[in-house]
């Protein structure tokens, strides 16, 4: 199906999933979008609010797509406030995707930062060795564990929860349970999408094994195009050049881990 993927298309939202008390996953058709590459985004405008950057969230029927929101900031509350039977304009899809490699394979993810990772679980081939750690603060906090054991059924794999408080699943942050992960096994390849503080992380224990890593990285974005500037990330422009970048650039980029950029432009500390 082709489109001018720079003009909003107005689509209803069809079905409401309640992940967490506080992460929701909005369902509707659209064709395209259904079939974006792992790491692909979409823009999406809450009308009379705002347009927001998010991942695409697979469904399991055909033709159908999905974002997945926590209720955070004046956006992404009202998106998550939306009503079945209410209207979303949606643009894209943009950006590049995850190099998907072969053999035994780490995914790490937090919060709504699963999304791409759990779309490209459906791009893995089935002799793949999987493993899939998922951070979260508290069990109340976890979700798309049953999604992920479902689409990996076939795979030789393994869902690992970890918690902060360790109130389920291993006790302590997930960067933790992956430098001991990588003192037992080898892996082939590993994808990180979440906090960026956990993001840098990963990519420094994966570098120190000198395993191909890539992480999808999330900037302050207002066009989604290359046009405004606003999701600059050191020389280059998250939305343009990114948001899937890998280890070796990472690793150069001053700001990775370290600083980001405000509505106005400015440099913050993360």
């Amino acid at each position: 199906m082709q489109r001018n993927s720079d003009a909003p298309t107005i689509v209803k939202i069809e079905k409401i999933i309640d992940e967490t008390p506080t992460v929701r996953t909005l369902v509707f058709s659209d064709e395209v979008l259904s079939n974006v590459l792992p790491g692909q985004f979409a823009m999406v405008w809450i009308p009379g609010i705002n347009e927001l950057p998010m991942s695409v969230m697979i469904s399991q029927e055909k033709g159908k797509a999905a974002f997945t929101v926590r209720k955070h900031g004046i956006a992404s509350t009202e998106l998550y406030s939306l009503k079945t039977g209410e209207q979303i304009g949606v643009r894209g899809p943009y950006g590049n995707s995850f190099t998907i490699k072969q053999g035994k394979i780490l995914l790490v993810g937090g919060g709504t930062g699963l999304v791409p990772l759990i779309r490209l679980l459906t791009f893995l081939k089935k002799t793949d060795d999987v493993t899939l750690l998922i951070g979260s603060k508290t069990k109340n906090e976890v979700f798309f564990e049953k999604m992920a054991n479902q689409i990996l059924e076939h795979n030789k794999h393994q869902v690992i929860i970890a918690t902060e408080d360790g109130s389920y699943g291993k006790s302590g942050l997930v960067t933790h349970i992956m430098e001991n992960l990588l003192s037992e096994t080898k892996f082939d390849a590993v994808y990180t999408c979440g906090p960026e503080k956990m993001m840098h992380k990963v990519v420094q224990l994966a570098s120190s094994k000198n395993i191909h890593v890539q992480a999808s990285i999330e900037r302050m974005m207002k066009c989604g195009m290359g046009i405004c500037g606003s999701c600059c990330f050191g020389e280059v422009l998250a939305c343009r050049d990114g948001t899937v970048f890998d280890g070796k650039y990472l690793l150069t980029n001053k700001e990775f881990g370290y600083t980001h950029r405000n509505k106005a432009g400015m440099l913050e500390d993360y």
